[in-house]
This record gives C-alpha cells, sequence and structure tokens, in this order.
C-alpha cells in the first residue's frame, strides 16, 4: 500500500514545486514591470520637480494653515500609524491581501497617506500590481526626502475631492466657502472622508451617503482614542439638528 501512494505524493510534490516556481517568477516579473513604470516616471520628471510645482500653485495650503481635527480626523481614517511607519504599513498590507485572496479580486486597500502620496505624484489610478509596486520604489524617496507633515500636506493638496475639487483649498471653498482654517469639525470630518470615494462621498453628489461617511470618520477617531464617543455623537449631532433647523 505504501509503495501504491509513492507515485500520487510525488506527483504532489512536482505540482506544489511548480506552482511555487511559478509563483516566484510572477512576483519577479511583476517586480520588473513596477520598477520600470517607477523609472518611466521619475525620468519625465523627478519627484522633487513636480512637488515644487504644486507648492507654487497659488492655492497650496501648508500643514500649518490645517486644523488640527482635520490632520487627526484624516490619520485615523486613512492611516492610523501614519506617524510611526516608514511609508509602508505591513499589517495593512497583510490584511488587504487577505481580503483580496478571500474576495477572488484585487483592489485597493491597505495603501498609506505616503503611498498614495506616491500615487497623486506620480502614476494613474488603474489598479495593477506593477503600479503597486512602483509606488513602493516612490514611497522610499519620498519619506527620505520629506517630513510627515510635508508628505501630509502634499496628500491633502494632491487629493480627489469629488466635483472637480482638487486639493483641500478648493474643497473647502468649494464645498463650504471657507478656507481650510476656518473649517468646523463635522466639515473637517467630512472632508476628510471624501477621497476615499469621491464620485460617492462628494455631498454635492449624495448628502446621505456623506453623512454616513462622516459618522465613520468620527468612529475611526474614537477607536484611535482622538475622540471620546460622547464627543463624536455631539458633533454628527449637532449638524443632524441644524438640517432640521433649516
Amino acid at each position: 500500500m505504501v509503495k501504491r501512494r509513492r507515485p500520487i505524493r510525488n506527483i504532489i510534490c512536482v505540482l506544489l514545486i511548480v506552482l511555487l516556481y511559478a509563483a516566484a517568477a510572477s512576483v519577479i516579473v511583476i517586480g520588473v514591470k513596477g520598477y520600470r513604470m517607477y523609472e518611466d516616471a521619475i525620468s519625465q520628471m523627478p519627484i522633487q520637480e513636480r512637488v515644487e510645482l504644486i507648492r507654487e500653485g497659488e492655492d497650496f495650503t501648508h500643514y500649518s494653515e490645517l486644523t488640527e481635527f482635520y490632520i487627526k480626523a484624516v490619520v485615523s481614517v486613512e492611516d492610523h500609524r501614519f506617524m510611526n511607519h516608514s511609508g509602508l504599513d505591513p499589517i495593512a498590507i497583510c490584511r488587504a491581501a487577505l481580503r483580496d485572496i478571500m474576495a477572488g479580486s484585487f483592489k485597493e486597500g491597505g495603501s498609506t497617506i505616503t503611498q498614495q502620496l506616491a500615487k497623486n505624484l506620480l502614476f494613474t489610478q488603474e489598479k495593477k500590481m506593477e503600479r503597486k509596486v512602483a509606488e513602493i520604489f516612490a514611497v522610499f524617496d519620498i519619506e527620505e526626502e520629506y517630513s510627515k507633515e510635508e508628505i501630509f500636506e502634499l496628500y491633502v493638496n494632491t487629493s480627489n475631492f469629488g466635483s472637480g475639487y482638487n486639493g483641500v483649498y478648493a474643497a473647502s471653498k468649494g464645498y463650504f466657502n471657507k478656507l481650510p482654517s476656518e473649517l468646523t469639525d463635522y466639515e473637517s470630518a467630512l472632508l476628510a472622508g471624501v477621497p476615499n470615494a469621491p464620485s460617492l462621498y462628494s455631498p454635492d453628489v449624495n448628502l446621505k451617503l456623506a453623512s454616513q461617511r462622516v459618522g465613520e470618520v468620527l468612529q475611526s477617531m474614537v477607536r484611535e482614542s482622538v475622540l471620546t464617543q460622547e464627543e463624536a455623537e455631539d458633533i454628527q449631532g449637532n449638524i443632524e439638528i441644524q438640517r432640521a433647523d433649516e
């Protein structure tokens, strides 16, 4: 009986080895494609030049011009380990990879604020594995060259806030007719939540979904001990009372 089982075991072992080699080869190919994509992007214009062009914009908003609440809201909902990691968050990446495997498809997920900035600066929004690899090469350059505060301000100045608003200044003026420094806590939470899915969470498109997203942002702040549950409920409740009075 043992001899009869060996051929089956051998076949299984061979298949596993073939699959491992195929997986390794696929990773190498994707890695090479990603590096070439990164090299092509910076050959067209280096990261430093792209950053300077953004900073020269008339509406560029500095870190010091953002409300503390807005900064905490964005970090809480987008990348709560932002201040401590070196541009990549292995925990978030593994969690996102597990979800992709379970879903049977590649979805955007696990990206840090630095990765999102790299995408905004250099690449398209197309969801491809090689682009994710290209982002990683860019992340190393960005984290080495710029401080966390500079990375954050560049991220919010290059993000899409829906309804044709690119950058936090345009979104703040467009949605609320206010400077970013004048936003209320509710308005800050709303803007913090929009870039995740601008076509869904823009208050101009769907006010109900935008309000629900505010609730998600506030709850992320509660989880990170930035707000108490009572404070989060007060912020959400106050805006509902204002709407009822209008």
